[in-house]
């Protein structure tokens, strides 16, 4: 038992300076001892944690490591263009996460975040060894080096993460064989040419097909096709091809501008002979009512007075018919009978031969 008037231990085994002490009084002729005072703690903190002090500090200073490291995985952050998909023990959750700071049970819940902005992934000899993905067989038999743009977006973010391991290789894969297959349906000039636009919706909407059959949560956009070329090794041939076509349009362009120019010709010298004709007929129609409406009124006037209008008749016909003929009058008496045998009129008539006058 110790005795109080040596100075009891006060918890750090005697006097704070490391003397016996006068019952607790200040030694001035002695410094403090530093390494004691250390010593000292460690082991007050012995007291307090069984493993040591140096062991008690370590431990808390790793549970708050493993407070932060849970920390970080179960809180995390949504940006504008992401969804999060929350899988609880491999499940996931029905609610997609919204832009913003989200929380988890982690390891009981984790989450994947999504990109749903479009996104362009352009199939053909870009990124490939030799290019030969890019080179396919029309429906004519024609070799068409192909270079095309799919335009996509995540719409389920749920079904892209769980339906299939490696998306965009899936996407490149269906998208070049619904291109091939459309192109192997058509012809390869019509490709280049007037049928670009119902290939690209055609492929599209091909693809779209295949992608909803393995529920990839993927909308196809559109596809841009930027190349549809012959192979580089026929390039020339088929520039001549080209040109021929071309000036076999310019040809039937001249041809039909000449055909019209015949045509309107024709049209309108068929308008003038129509004209003409209606011209014609309404003369002679008019000429016929009005010859119809003289005979109506001469019949008129012959029921009235049958004699003289027989007379004036005649006498207007026989004008009509003598008035045009050279006539000659013999008096009687001059030789004879009145009758010469042989009287040469048309002689006489330029002679003037005397008693005969002209009428």
């Amino acid at each position: 038992m110790q005795n109080s008037q040596g100075g009891g231990d006060n918890g750090w085994g005697g006097s704070p300076w490391g003397s016996g002490g006068n019952g607790g009084g200040l030694d001035n002729r002695s410094p403090p001892d530093i390494e004691e005072l250390i010593r000292r703690g460690q082991e007050k903190l012995n007291s307090i944690f069984p493993r040591g002090g140096s062991g008690g500090f370590l431990f808390i200073i790793g549970a708050i490591l493993i407070l932060l490291f849970w920390l970080s995985q179960a809180v995390y952050q949504v940006s504008p263009e992401e969804r999060g998909v929350e899988f609880v023990f491999g499940k996931p959750g029905e609610q997609l996460s919204e832009p913003g700071l989200h929380f988890i049970a982690w390891p009981m819940e984790k989450v994947e975040l999504v990109n749903i902005e479009q996104r362009r992934d352009m199939i053909g000899p870009v990124g490939t060894s030799k290019g030969l993905e890019s080179l396919m067989l029309s429906g004519d038999q024609n070799i068409v080096d192909v270079v095309f743009t799919v335009l996509w977006r995540v719409v389920e973010p749920a079904d892209f993460l769980i339906s299939v391991v490696n998306q965009r290789d899936l996407i490149r894969r269906a998208s070049e064989s619904a291109m091939r297959e459309y192109i192997g349906r058509s012809r390869g000039e019509a490709v280049r040419t007037t049928r670009r636009e119902e290939l690209e919706e055609g492929v599209r909407s091909q693809l779209q097909a295949v992608l909803d059959l393995y529920r990839m949560g993927i909308r196809i956009d559109g596809i841009q096709l930027e190349r549809a070329d012959p192979p580089r090794e026929v390039a020339d041939a088929f520039e001549e091809v080209q040109r021929a076509q071309q000036d076999q349009e310019k040809y039937k362009q001249e041809a039909q501008a000449y055909a019209n120019k015949l045509f309107g010709d024709a049209n309108g010298h068929a308008s003038r002979v129509r004209e003409e004709a209606k011209g014609y007929k309404d003369r002679v129609v008019s000429e016929a009512r009005g010859e119809s409406q003289r005979f109506i009124s001469i019949y008129d006037q012959y029921r009235k007075a049958k004699n003289v209008t027989r007379r004036r008749l005649y006498l207007e016909t026989m004008e009509r018919v003598l008035g045009k003929a050279d006539k000659f009058i013999v008096e009687d008496g001059v030789s004879g009978s009145g009758v010469i045998p042989y009287l040469p009129l048309s002689g006489s008539q330029q002679a003037g031969s005397k008693g005969v006058a002209s009428q």
